[in-house]
């Protein structure tokens, strides 16, 4: 058993060592940018996303609209968003970075993430691509039995 996790696989111990340090990595870097969980999200979703339109960024948050109002006025007053007219419709806004997520003090965001990547790399690629291909198969299962779960607790009938 590890006595870190408490779990008995050496996988499991693993993904939760994993898990907990790249959450740990983030919790720091938001701490030190001043920015909130959600806030981070909004940042990444954005720079993957240049000119999203703010009823797109609160559907892929799940906040409202009076909620991403704020949050994206907060970002801007802070320098970190910007938000430019529609030159079609201008009621309408776009929203982009305003800070280039690449460059410090920003990129410690993804440091962490990017760092694993870089090993990754090193290890022999039909290794990867099994232990990849386990990941998933892995991840769809423990998500199809979770939403079983779930649909029992909803509608009280294993039958879905």
């Amino acid at each position: 058993m590890n006595a870190g996790t408490g779990e008995t696989s050496p996988l499991m111990a693993a993904l939760a060592l994993y898990s907990g340090e790249r959450e740990d990595a983030a919790a720091r870097a938001r701490k030190q940018l001043g920015v909130n969980e959600l806030d981070a999200k909004a940042l990444a979703y954005v720079g993957a996303h240049p000119g999203v339109r703010p009823s797109e960024l609160a559907g892929h948050l799940g906040v409202t609209s009076a909620g991403i109002t704020t949050m994206v006025e907060r970002l801007v007053r802070r320098g970190i968003l910007r938000r430019e007219a529609d030159e079609a419709d201008r009621r309408v806004s776009h929203i982009h970075l305003a800070v280039d997520l690449e460059k410090e003090p920003w990129s410690q965001l993804a440091h962490f993430q990017n760092t694993f990547r870089d090993i990754i790399e090193q290890i022999d690629p039909k290794v990867e691509e099994d232990f990849a291909a386990f990941m998933r198969h892995a991840t769809l299962a423990a998500k199809e039995q979770a939403s079983r779960v779930d649909r029992v607790a909803v509608t009280g009938s294993s039958a879905a």
